[in-house]
């Protein structure tokens, strides 16, 4: 029996918010900026940018293929078909207007859509651009850019993640055929969570253990993980090659438009050419191996993910906190029970924002968006430089570089998950609703914790390069290092005086920056002494040190961030040239710094650079700070320049009106399409005519 289709009107007299409403308030909170929030825009985004969302922003919108308000009503499949659709229309879009690569990713970010070429377009590409050699790049890569080939990254197997040596898939050279075989020994070695492996790609660089001769007996030797580009199905009829059992995982938490894949590999043959061999090479007529001239140089591809890793994590930050802000500046709830009673009048309700407890939680993300916002601009500038040294045999850089990007990527993607569930609880049950834009976002959000490297193992690889430069440093102080290497500089201090303390200066003065790059600084340092030793002098086992390795990739991550934080207060000459923007980003470095230390407090007194009193005064003045940030926080988040399209949230919304379009979500539901049928003896579902539309009242 097909039920009645039902609208649900609301009546007029009762379609009015009660109370001063939400545009207004947003209103009052911008008037009270003490900058101007489009000068802060256009300060942290640049003119170019800024003019680019103007001129693509409205392309998207405008385009059925990219509307997203349907979404959340979507079966799994209908998710993925929408998925497809927008990565279809927008490879189009690339070629029809000539948008170049900044276009393509400020499209990506807009749409905020991880679909099935999520993968091509990342991982894909980039490998082969980077690992290629010229043939290879003809081969494989100017197709790939083209959309001729859609490609995935086939890494991480049913059995092994974030311990790439330990992949099982087998890649053996045969110099009789000069081809490779790849094999997937058993079920573990499954190759699991490929994006758009499932049901889109149609190539994927495999990661496999690659076997050769050893050139004396033919004995095959194992080499190493390296990638291998390896054909999946035929480009005409979609139909799989031989060898190759390929599925999609199921749903998952998030991710519903993306094919995460399985896939099996059995005697799959490729000829010599799909080994990328820009680093290492297999020559074709003998199978001889040549390494890598350096181990680290394949890295180049992980640092420079890992940073786009941390300027994601700016703007996940940025949009929780733009959610979360807003929404607790219209909401009123309960009234200051301190609140003077006028004329006998009961107080009006406080904004939930007023009530210091949600400030604690919903400011931190505001304050680490902009600290992210710093280091994302100087890891981007780091795998410039040091992609341009290994071009010239330099490679000092590369080991920092690489084992900061490593630490980085697991502080800040954990910091973003978290912040993003805090500013989501923040929201009251508001913040459940998928019409609040923060549920759903950090489903999607979530694996970002787990791949490109488990956010909590990755750190052995920062832990590991930490015990090496101590242990240089301690050997010989003068050691050869890059002359921007900052672990060197607060490693070489800690050692020069370990039992250094804050200046007494700071004990009612916690606003200098080069305070707190001293603190940070001399905490990595202790930790990482501290650790050392264990393993050093006592003889500890490095798995009994895991969770200490973990703390001193914490610090060390974390004096990244207030090291660059601070260089833009002390040294930024657009930005001291405009002071009131100098002013609010002091406010918000100090936050963040006084925050983040008071956070960690306990190894700051452990360490002995502060002492209780100044604990104590630093507690007292995250606190004033709160308060100092509170009129402005509206006009920060308006800063970051999020559009509506891309938060997707009735409580978010640059205009504020919330209470509306919460229930023009509601109105929206499939469920309330059909009356349903609830009589126990009735094995009928739904009841109804046939036919015919019925209304029914709220």
């Amino acid at each position: 029996m097909t039920s009645p289709r039902i609208t649900i009107e609301i009546p007029e007299h009762l379609s009015k918010p009660v109370g001063t409403p939400g545009p207004r308030l947003l209103e009052i909170e911008r008037s009270k900026a003490s900058f101007s929030s489009d000068e802060l825009k256009t300060y942290l985004h640049g003119h170019e940018h800024l003019e680019r969302i103007k001129r693509i922003l409205p392309i998207l919108q405008n385009e059925p293929a990219f509307d997203k308000s349907r979404l959340h009503y979507m079966s799994r499949t209908e998710k993925f078909a929408a998925g497809l659709a927008k990565e279809k229309r927008l490879a189009q879009l690339l070629i029809e207007l000539e948008w170049d690569q900044a276009d393509h990713n400020l499209a990506e970010s807009l749409l905020d859509w991880p679909a099935a070429f999520g993968l091509h377009k990342s991982m894909f590409t980039k490998t082969l651009a980077e690992q290629s050699n010229e043939e290879q790049l003809k081969l494989f890569y100017e197709p790939a850019k083209r959309f001729e080939i859609i490609g995935c990254y086939a890494q991480t197997e049913l059995g092994h993640g974030s311990n790439v040596q330990g992949l099982e898939t087998t890649a053996t050279y045969q110099p009789e055929s000069q081809t490779f075989v790849l094999q997937s020994p058993g079920l573990t070695s499954m190759k699991w969570w490929i994006g758009g492996l499932g049901r889109s790609a149609d190539h994927a660089v495999v990661m496999a253990q690659l076997h050769t001769p050893d050139g004396k007996n033919g004995s095959l030797v194992k080499r190493g993980p390296y990638p291998f580009v390896v054909p999946l199905r035929d480009l005409k009829t979609r139909e799989l090659l031989p060898g190759r059992t390929i599925m999609d995982i199921g749903p998952k938490a998030g991710y519903a438009m993306t094919d995460n894949g399985a896939m099996l590999l059995d005697k799959v043959e490729i000829p010599h050419i799909n080994f990328l061999a820009r680093w290492a090479k297999v020559d074709p007529s003998t199978g001889r191996f040549e390494k890598p001239a350096n181990a680290k140089l394949s890295y180049g591809t992980m640092t420079y993910i890992r940073a786009n890793i941390v300027q994601e994590a700016r703007m996940v930050l940025a949009r929780s906190a733009t959610i979360a802000i807003r929404y607790c500046s219209v909401r009123r709830q309960f009234a200051d029970r301190d609140a003077p009673v006028l004329d006998g009048n009961k107080p009006a309700e406080t904004q939930v924002i007023n009530y210091q407890l949600v400030q604690a939680r919903i400011f931190p993300p505001l304050v680490q968006a902009f600290a992210c916002h710093y280091t994302g601009k100087e890891m981007f500038r780091l795998y410039a430089e040091n992609q341009t040294a290994m071009a010239e045999g330099d490679f000092s850089r590369l080991a920092d570089v690489h084992a900061s990007s490593s630490g980085l990527k697991s502080l800040c993607t954990i910091m973003a998950s978290g912040a993003i569930e805090e500013c989501r609880r923040a929201c009251g049950g508001h913040g459940y609703s998928l019409a609040g834009g923060l549920a759903s976002f950090g489903a999607d959000y979530l694996p970002q914790v787990t791949w490109e490297g488990d956010s909590y193992m990755l750190t052995q690889q920062l832990g590991r390069y930490l015990f090496k430069t101590f242990r240089t440093l301690l050997a010989d102080r003068d050691a050869p290092m890059s002359s921007e290497n900052r672990t060197r500089d607060y490693i070489l201090a800690y050692i020069s005086n370990p039992e250094a303390k804050a200046s007494a200066k700071y004990v009612g003065d916690l606003a200098d920056p080069s305070f707190f790059i001293d603190a940070f600084g001399h905490r990595a340092a202790y930790l990482t002494a501290t650790a050392l030793k264990k393993r050093d002098v006592e003889r500890r086992t490095w798995n009994s040190l895991l969770i200490d390795i973990y703390r001193c990739s914490v610090a060390h991550s974390q004096f990244v961030l207030v090291y660059n934080f601070a260089q833009a207060i002390l040294h930024d000459k657009e930005l001291k040239a405009q002071p009131a923007l100098h002013r609010i980003m002091t406010t918000c470095f100090e936050l963040f710094a006084c925050h983040t230390m008071d956070a960690e407090a306990a190894e700051f007194l452990s360490s002995g650079y502060l002492s209780p009193k100044q604990h104590e005064l630093l507690r007292n003045r995250v606190h004033a700070l709160l308060a100092e940030l509170r009129p402005q926080a509206v006009p920060l988040v308006d800063s970051f320049g999020i559009p509506d399209f891309v938060l997707n949230s009735a409580l978010g919304r640059f205009d504020g009106d919330v209470y509306p379009n919460l229930v023009k979500f509601a109105q929206g539901e499939p469920l309330n399409q059909t009356r349903w049928n609830v009589d126990i003896n009735d094995p009928e579902l739904q009841v109804g005519p046939e036919e015919g539309a019925v209304k029914s009242r709220l």
